[in-house]
């Protein structure tokens, strides 16, 4: 006979589960007696929604299943963003909360909540475990459901009597669940279809997102490119799944992607869709997209299929099995027209931004992250203009090195992913680049990296604003900056934010993290900014650079909403 909790121990063994993320609580006191002596590394967070983005940024990292443990009530609503910040990427983790005895659910009883009904609408599945016997069951399950298929978050809620009720039941060696047979294999005609569609095409065009990444596809997705001499645009979520350094790649596509991948989509004749899901961010205008190509999709998730954009081809089955059935179908070719126009477009239309002047431009900020750390570490971002800048000024050549919040949009997920990331890869430079809006949201979890003396580096882009949302305030709304400056109360001219050091911008970020125990450096100048970040990437533990950027600059291109994607605004000019 084993107690719940111990079956729970036994079942986040057998599902390889190395660290967890959460915080104790009344009704995992249990739970958390279990782990005293347990085989795993627990991370106490400093909230629970820190946990489950933790949970998210090591999933992201490592490729595998990521899981947090909180209490009930509070404790697992808090996780409610981050689960779902993960379901919006498929992003694969195992939440466990902890829930009142059976007999007092549903009694409104101190630290209760519905959980499950709660979670339902932001998780891939959810349990409410009822019966002891039934938890080495639900764990196993738990894992696999996470992490198979288009993977996504689990929530396993697991009252107080159950931890401590009794079982002869074990952890099962395999799962088969009635109903959910993801298929993996795709259909031969319709990769078929596909192989005889990319042969004929003259101007065909690969659309890359998270999907390739989630299935461990890069290499297949570079052998499609380089053997049929297609070039390659990714989705945010994508970056990564195609070297950004190939003469192929065509960068990021969509609002603020660059000219070239969006007039490749418009003038393209094939566009293959490989685990992207034509989010309203890349399409633009749904009826101008892509509006000379046929169509193909390649995505496990049947449902994703035609779902916002017709699709003319479509292949449903995991992404590395399909591409490894289609590349020996696919002809070698030279494309020479194609690929002339593709060059011509990159060289008019680069990435580019006002570097006249002694101004401190944040896209130089990211250019000196990408030089100093040769391309080679793992950029972590919070939701912003930085997060856009990121995108396009840092190169991405393997994946799993950018990491950041698409679908939800999370600000303040930024740093505590960064830190899952870190205990996933220890040997890897990890690099959180921020907004001075987003830095705020769950700063406390600084004191984490801190007490592991996990060495990631945190850099803020302080333009004393909200500034994403500034620059639609400023393009679309007559500058009207209504509640987006974040200097001082009562003091929001741009020159008062940038009047250093008697700077009225609140907090101060490098007392801050000084209080936190992390080194603190600030930036004000573009000389500054190379020694700066030199010093915090060579420094021992965590590690805070905040720079003081110019506050109206704006990303560029973008496409406004509702408009296609060859209407890009390249500059207020």
């Amino acid at each position: 006979m084993r107690t719940g909790v111990e079956c729970l121990m036994d079942g986040l063994k057998k599902a390889g589960v190395q660290v967890i993320f959460g915080l104790p609580g009344g009704s995992v006191l249990d739970i958390f007696n279990g782990l005293y002596d347990a085989p795993f590394k627990f991370v106490l967070t400093r909230h629970e929604q820190g946990a489950a983005h933790m949970a998210d940024g090591y999933a992201r990292a490592t490729g595998r299943v990521g899981c947090c443990l909180v209490t009930s009530g509070p404790g697992a609503t808090n996780t409610v963003t981050g689960l779902g910040t993960a379901y919006m990427d498929s992003i694969p983790l195992v939440c466990i909360s902890g829930q009142v005895p059976t007999h007092m659910i549903g009694n409104d009883a101190f630290q209760e909540a519905d959980t499950t009904g709660i979670t339902r609408p932001v998780t891939k599945h959810n349990y409410l475990v009822r019966n002891a016997d039934d938890l080495p069951r639900i764990i196993a399950e738990a894992f696999y459901i996470a992490g198979t298929g288009k993977p996504g978050p689990v929530l396993v809620d697991i009252p107080k009597d159950v931890q401590r009720a009794s079982t002869k039941a074990h952890t099962p060696d395999s799962v088969s669940i009635r109903g959910y047979n993801p298929t993996t294999e795709g259909h031969p005609k319709q990769i078929a279809r596909l192989a005889e569609a990319i042969n004929k095409a003259k101007k065909p065009l690969l659309y890359v997102g998270g999907g390739a990444i989630a299935a461990n596809a890069a290499e297949e997705v570079t052998q499609l490119a380089r053997k049929a001499k297609i070039p390659v645009t990714t989705t945010l979520l994508g970056l990564g799944a195609f070297p950004e350094t190939d003469s192929l790649a065509l960068r990021m596509l969509g609002m603020h992607g660059s000219v070239t991948a969006n007039y490749a989509t418009h003038h393209c004749d094939l566009l293959v869709s490989i685990g992207a899901r034509f989010d309203d961010r890349v399409t633009g205008k749904i009826a101008e997209f892509a509006s000379h190509a046929k169509i193909a999709h390649i995505d496990i998730d049947p449902t994703a299929i035609s779902k916002s954009v017709p699709v003319d081809i479509p292949v449903v089955g995991d992404v590395k099995h399909v591409l490894k059935v289609l590349i020996p179908l696919v002809e070698s070719k030279e494309r020479t027209e194609w690929l002339a126009q593709i060059q011509e477009w990159k060289q008019k239309n680069p990435f580019a931004y006002d570097q006249n002047g002694s101004k401190l431009m944040p896209q130089y900020v990211i250019e000196q992250i990408y030089a100093l750390t040769k391309g080679d570490a793992i950029i972590v971002t919070e939701v912003g203009q930085h997060q856009m800048w990121s995108a396009q000024y840092y190169k991405y050549t393997q994946p799993r090195t950018f990491i950041s919040s698409g679908g939800l949009g999370t600000m303040g997920f930024g740093l505590p992913a960064a830190i899952g990331a870190q205990f996933g890869c220890p040997g890897k430079m990890v690099v959180d680049i921020s907004g001075d809006g987003s830095a705020q949201m769950n700063f406390q979890e600084l004191v984490v990296a801190v007490e592991h003396q996990v060495p990631i580096k945190v850099v803020i882009l302080n333009n004393g604003y909200l500034g994403m949302v500034r620059q639609w305030q400023e393009m679309f709304y007559k500058k009207q900056y209504s509640a987006t400056c974040l200097g001082q109360s009562g003091r929001g001219k741009n020159e008062k934010i940038k009047d250093c050091p008697d700077r009225p911008y609140l907090p101060d970020f490098v007392k801050l993290a000084e209080a936190h125990g992390a080194l603190g450096l600030r930036a004000k100048t573009r000389a500054a900014v190379v020694p700066m970040l030199t010093k915090a990437f060579e420094a021992d533990g965590p590690a805070v650079v905040e720079c003081m950027v110019e506050p109206e600059a704006n990303v560029y291109p973008m496409v406004p909403a509702g408009a296609s994607l060859m209407e890009m605004i390249q500059s207020m000019a």
